[in-house]
């Protein structure tokens, strides 16, 4: 409709403050995503929040903007924040914290990130220099408040960020005893792609007359996705993916296991594609320069299992390959969402051999997806057509995945590419 953007809040008209609608403007994020136009209202005013957006709607900046905005006048004691987010992934913690740290900044605050994988020094230091706000994977987390490095009594505002994984990951019971130590009168936001019965019990236990909102279905996924459904010989499976993968597009694979991913990732930069890799027997300095790399496009190709489906935000990617089939239709919606994303066209194609057939088709009709099938092999014509030209002819062996220079941060979806820049350090003033 034609008066639609002159009548579209901007920041300010939904009750941001000055300062943080002045840094917002200066990284250029000016216009609100729906999901920001609907909970900032509420969020600023203190009510808890209920929010159901699937990533990539803008979520983060949702609950940093209120988040900042409540802590903005108080005092922060040693070991004891006020101010705690919980994600289930090391990548969506820092991810969450370069959007969060420039808002911060602007309001005389400080941000920590506090998750495993890493040496814990520098975390316990962060806690120790009165931190105000601290992004945390439950596991970490719990760890320093068993050591009596970290309190969570001063807390006056939580967030549980991708809720729906952290239940699927089996964190609900830590993440019960962290919100436990938070004080009960404070304010409490979730946001999660899917409000299942396991976040219900969240919900529930947790807040307080939340407000709710919720930007597209449950089992939504960006129209201008295509999806492909290739049947394959068990031994045609990685001449399949390798194909597919050997094209001039840049393409997350999927694997179902961490050995799979690391297996494949081989069997692939054999073949001549620029690959990098990202599972969980990786130390963290290596998946944040593998994620780099192919952030950067240093790398074309990244092969990951499903800690990559969500938290994990990378624009322009052309193509989503199942190589191993996910679990269940949610993970298949998850994984397949990092492409067609921003107006982007994307593609998702599913590997399956005949005897996945059936588990997979019962996979995509709860995901109300009608693919396109078809049974191929390594030479067919639809690959070729799928990977599109190739991006080097027989090229040699690339150097290892870890071996990659870190260019570049990754992307993190609405603003935070933008809110990444320029902001290193988390001492107070």
């Amino acid at each position: 409709m034609a008066g639609v953007a002159t009548i579209q809040p901007g920041f300010a008209e939904l009750g941001v403050p000055a300062p943080l609608a002045d840094a917002l403007a200066d990284a250029g994020i000016t216009a609100p995503f729906p999901i920001q136009a609907a909970t900032l209202p509420d969020a600023l005013a203190g009510r808890d929040i209920l929010g159901r957006g699937r990533t990539g709607s803008g979520k983060t900046l949702g609950f940093s903007i209120p988040l900042v905005a409540a802590l903005a006048d108080g005092h922060t004691s040693a070991g004891r924040p006020r101010g705690l987010v919980l994600v289930p992934t090391r990548e969506l913690a820092s991810q969450v914290q370069a959007v969060l740290a420039p808002l911060a900044q602007a309001m005389g605050l400080t941000v920590a990130t506090i998750f495993g994988g890493t040496g814990q020094k520098p975390q316990v230091a962060a806690l120790r220099n009165r931190v105000d706000i601290v992004v945390a994977c439950p596991g970490r987390l719990a760890d320093l408040i068993e050591q009596g490095h970290c309190h969570l009594g001063d807390v006056e505002v939580s967030v549980l960020d991708e809720a729906d994984q952290m239940a699927d990951l089996g964190f609900l019971p830590m993440v019960r005893r962290l919100l436990e130590a938070t004080p009960p009168e404070g304010q409490r936001m979730l946001f999660s792609a899917t409000l299942d019965n396991a976040v219900d019990v969240l919900v529930r236990r947790f807040l307080s007359d939340p407000a709710v909102h919720s930007v597209d279905p449950a089992t939504a996924t960006p129209g201008a996705m295509v999806h492909h459904l290739l049947t394959v010989a068990p031994g045609d499976r990685v001449g399949v993916v390798a194909a597919l993968a050997g094209g001039n597009n840049r393409s997350l694979v999927f694997t179902r296991t961490k050995h799979g991913a690391q297996k494949l990732t081989r069997q692939l930069a054999s073949a001549g594609v620029s690959v990098v890799e990202l599972h969980g027997n990786l130390g963290q300095g290596a998946r944040e320069r593998n994620l780099a790399s192919f952030a950067s496009g240093s790398a074309r190709v990244l092969v990951a299992t499903d800690i990559a489906a969500r938290g994990i935000h990378v624009d322009g990617i052309d193509l989503v390959i199942h190589a191993d089939p996910p679990a269940g239709h949610k993970a298949y919606l998850h994984r397949s969402g990092r492409t067609a994303r921003a107006g982007a066209d994307g593609v998702v194609i599913t590997v399956q051999s005949p005897a996945q057939a059936a588990d997979v088709r019962g996979l995509m009709r709860r995901a109300g997806v009608r693919p396109q099938a078809a049974s191929v092999s390594p030479g067919s014509a639809l690959v070729r057509s799928l990977a599109g030209p190739p991006a080097v002819p027989l090229a040699p062996v690339r150097r290892p995945a870890a071996a990659v220079k870190q260019t570049a941060s990754p992307a993190t979806g609405h603003g935070a590419v933008a809110m990444s820049s320029g902001y290193r350090g988390r001492r107070r003033r």
